[in-house]
C-alpha cells in the first residue's frame, strides 16, 4: 500500500466523524516532502479555523501511527473553486462546468480532454468536447480539475455567499501548482 492510501485510511474515519469529506491526499517526496490533505464540509465549505482544526487532528493521528518515513510538511486546505475532481460523484455535482481531464490510457487516441462536464453514466464520466460527447472510464482518470471560469465563480458565490467570493483573504482553498 502506498503512502497516500495508508494516510487516507488512517485519517478518513476521524475526518468523517468531524463532519468533513476527504477530497484528496497527495504526497510528494524529494527535497521538500509535502503531505497535502484536502477536505471540505458536505456543502463544499471550509473555513480557515476548520483547516486548523483538521490540521491538528491529522497531525496527532500521523504522530501516533507514523506512516511516513522521514521529515515532511503537512498542508491542509479546502479544494478551492477550481478544485480537483477525485470522486465519481464530483462529476455529477459539477455537471455544466468546464474541466480538464487526463487519462492513464488513451480514449479515442487522446489522453487529455477539456470540455463541459455532463455527469456520469455508470462508471464513466461524460464530457462534451469539440466533436461531441465522450465517455471516459472513471478508473482510468489520472487527474481531473475544474477550470476557473466566470460561470464557476458565479456558481460558487451563489452557493457560498458567506465566503466573500474569490480572494476573501482566508487563504482557505488556495493551492500551489
Amino acid at each position: 500500500m502506498e503512502i497516500t492510501e495508508r494516510v487516507d485510511a488512517l485519517i478518513r474515519p476521524s475526518l468523517e466523524d468531524m463532519g468533513f469529506d476527504l477530497v484528496r491526499v497527495h504526497f510528494s517526496g524529494g527535497g521538500r516532502a509535502v503531505l497535502q490533505v484536502m477536505c471540505e464540509r458536505p456543502d463544499g465549505s471550509m473555513t480557515l479555523d476548520e483547516c486548523a482544526e483538521v490540521s491538528r487532528t491529522v497531525s496527532a493521528l500521523l504522530d501516533v501511527e507514523d506512516p511516513i518515513p522521514g521529515a515532511y510538511e503537512l498542508e491542509v486546505s479546502s479544494p478551492g473553486i477550481d478544485r480537483p475532481l477525485t470522486r465519481l460523484g464530483d462529476f455529477d455535482r459539477y455537471a455544466g462546468h468546464e474541466a480538464k481531464v487526463e487519462l492513464a490510457v488513451a480514449v479515442e487516441g487522446r489522453r487529455r480532454f477539456r470540455g463541459i462536464v455532463k455527469g456520469t453514466s455508470g462508471d464513466e464520466v461524460v464530457i462534451a468536447v469539440e466533436n461531441g460527447d465522450v465517455a471516459l472510464p472513471f478508473s482510468q482518470i489520472r487527474a481531473a480539475k475544474l477550470v476557473l471560469t466566470d460561470a464557476l465563480i458565479a456558481a460558487h458565490a451563489a452557493a457560498h455567499p458567506q465566503d466573500g467570493g474569490p480572494g476573501d483573504g482566508t487563504g482557505a482553498g488556495q493551492e500551489e501548482e
